[in-house]
C-alpha cells in the first residue's frame, strides 16, 4: 500500500496528457495523492504529491495556494539535498 500515492500521481500525469479537459481529474488524484501520504505520514511520497499538485496550481496562476502547499512540505527536510525530488521542489519554490 507504500505507493499508491505514486499511482494516483501518475494517474494525475496521464490525465494532463490527456488536455486542457483533464485538469479537475489531475487535481483530484493529486489531492488524493497527498491525502494518502500524509495518512501514511510517508513524507518521501508527500513530498512528491504536493510539488505535483503545486506545480499545477502555479500554472493556473494559484501561485500563492501552491507556495503555502509547498513550502511546509520542503521545510521538514533537512538532509538528502542531493534527493532530485527535494532539487525540484527547491527549484519551483524559488521561482514562486
Amino acid at each position: 500500500m507504500t505507493f499508491v500515492p505514486d499511482l494516483h500521481r501518475l494517474r494525475a500525469a496521464i490525465a494532463l496528457r490527456a488536455g486542457a479537459d483533464s485538469v479537475d481529474e489531475a487535481v483530484a488524484d493529486l489531492s488524493q495523492a497527498l491525502g494518502i501520504a500524509r495518512r501514511q505520514t510517508d513524507r518521501s511520497l508527500e513530498l512528491r504529491a504536493a510539488r505535483d499538485l503545486a506545480r499545477l496550481w502555479a500554472e493556473r496562476g494559484e501561485r500563492q495556494r501552491a507556495l503555502d502547499l509547498l513550502a511546509p512540505t520542503y521545510g521538514w527536510f533537512t538532509e538528502g539535498a542531493e534527493n532530485p525530488d527535494l532539487q525540484e521542489a527547491k527549484l519551483l519554490l524559488d521561482h514562486l
